[in-house]
């Protein structure tokens, strides 16, 4: 129970100091150990975990299984390269007079914030916690994006918070009728809300509402994924904040999204017994898939084109969830964990290109390995890697789908493969623009971060050769607990 009070209570700590003295120099070395903290927390709870199986905390209201702590240490792992690469861009950013005192205290107040209501959703085991938890995030992450006060990122704070304040109200509708539908046979108060007492008895569920229920939890959580077409809050949000935020947005707040949407397919599936919510998740996920891929052409902004990329690929791993079965399942989580290591890397290189060029398009970054080859490489290797490319991981995890893909939905393989197409074609042919040629970008102010991008990267190039056997296994026990 100790590691996983200090998972909670380090992160919730420290926004708590931040909100008081997060202005101060030192603030950004106490974000990182803030982070590195939990990091120590979470590896804690993954080995008791492991070592003595999934188990209860404080009246049931916390659950951690193979599931969820496979997740709060990938989570609690890039928080902290986040908070690491966030140090000297941040500093740049007070430099270049986009930072102020206050905002620096609101970033790291808000940016613990955040990573305790993410560990909060992957630990509670009641679904009503799990819906504030995800509201909090929003609205920790809508702080974060308008953080620099100009009029387009608060335009686009306030539309990820209308869009998402809409999604997560059609959620709570749904959660309200998975309790109506589990106060029947589990009895009123917080039993009809703990999941582990829902999935006890999902097969006595009255299927009818446990349908609607699931489809307004998909529609709910699946504008936090940024699913089609409750997508657009996302490359805005993503275009206009920090980059760090960026990077967590894709790397952890997607994830924490799907976790949800599996949790309750879960149920869903035992209720119906029809296959419904898979369909609707492989409809949700082509489609994703199809707008993302060929809307990355028309974009000009280096960081809304790699935000379209995450949709593309939160769409690749929402369809790989929804063919179900063992090995499209493991698929998509192992998706799931590369994506979060190399986008956010991704995410680094382009923040610290950007503040080089002192712009976002495009067309006014290039030469970057002229100036830092480590960033300009860095680019290109991100775009290689995300874009699946052996012998990166990414390219295991789409060959596992499109292998599962032939043999269960083998209409759809074309549909991924031509998006994959258009996707690395436009990815890669923008990233060599911006790594080679003339340039006009300069030194920055203080050294980047580059140790987490290139730990991302081989970490992704490691797993794309040699899956460890403790992660083998650890895939497969949360494998079992979503397909049951």
């Amino acid at each position: 129970m100790e590691p996983l009070f200090f998972l909670l209570f380090i992160p919730l700590l420290g926004s708590a100091v931040f909100s008081v003295y997060g202005s101060r120099n030192i603030a950004c070395e106490i974000n990182v150990g803030c982070s590195l903290a939990a990091l120590m927390a979470a590896i804690a709870l993954a080995i008791r975990t492991i070592d003595q199986g999934a188990f209860f905390a404080y009246e049931k209201l916390l659950y951690v299984d193979a599931f969820n702590v496979f997740l709060i240490v990938l989570t609690s792992f890039v928080g902290f390269t986040t908070s690491v690469y966030s140090r000297p861009y941040m500093r740049i950013e007070t430099d270049k007079g986009r930072m102020t005192p206050k905002r620096i205290r609101l970033y790291h107040s808000m940016y613990q914030l955040f990573m305790f209501t993410m560990f909060l959703a992957l630990a509670t085991n009641n679904i009503g916690i799990l819906w504030v938890a995800m509201e909090g995030a929003t609205l920790a992450t809508v702080l974060l994006v308008s953080v620099y006060r100009t009029a387009t990122s608060l335009e686009a704070a306030w539309k990820y918070f209308i869009l998402c304040g809409v999604g997560i109200a059609l959620a709570l509708f749904g959660t309200i009728l998975i309790f109506l539908a589990a106060e029947r046979q589990l009895g009123g108060g917080g039993n009809a809300l703990l999941w582990t007492n829902l999935n006890a008895v999902k097969s006595q569920l009255e299927p009818a509402i446990i349908s609607l229920a699931f489809i307004f939890l998909l529609i709910g959580y699946g504008s936090k994924m940024g699913l089609v077409p409750l997508h657009s809050w996302l490359p805005d949000a993503h275009a206009e904040g920090p980059t760090p935020i960026s990077a967590v947005l894709s790397g952890l707040l997607l994830n924490i999204a799907v976790y949800a949407v599996l949790r309750f397919k879960v149920i869903a599936d035992g209720a119906l017994n029809n296959g419904i919510p898979g369909k609707l998740l492989v409809g949700f996920g082509l489609l994703s898939v199809l707008v993302a891929s060929f809307s990355l052409s028309r974009q000009k902004d280096v960081k809304r084109m790699f935000s379209y990329s995450s949709i593309e690929h939160v769409g690749l791993m929402t369809f790989a969830f929804g063919m179900g079965g063992a090995l499209a399942t493991y698929a998509g989580l192992f998706h799931l964990t590369l994506h979060s290591l190399v986008k956010s890397a991704i995410f680094f290189t382009v923040g610290h290109a950007c503040q080089k060029a002192g712009s976002q398009a495009m067309a006014d970054i290039r030469g970057l390995v002229k100036v830092n080859p480590v960033v300009g490489w860095g680019l290109l290797l991100g775009a290689l890697a995300i874009l699946g490319m052996p012998p990166f991981g990414v390219f295991a995890s789409e060959f596992l789908m499109i292998t599962s893909a032939m043999q269960i939905l083998p209409w759809a393989v074309p549909i991924i493969l031509i998006s994959l197409g258009v996707a690395f074609a436009t990815i890669f042919s923008r990233a060599q623009s911006m790594a080679f040629g003339e340039t006009s970008v300069a030194q920055l102010s203080h050294t980047p971060a580059l140790a987490p991008i290139y730990v991302h990267y081989g970490l992704a190039i490691f797993l794309g050769l040699y899956v460890p056997p403790y992660l083998n296994e650890w895939l497969k026990l949360a494998v079992k607990l979503i397909i049951g």
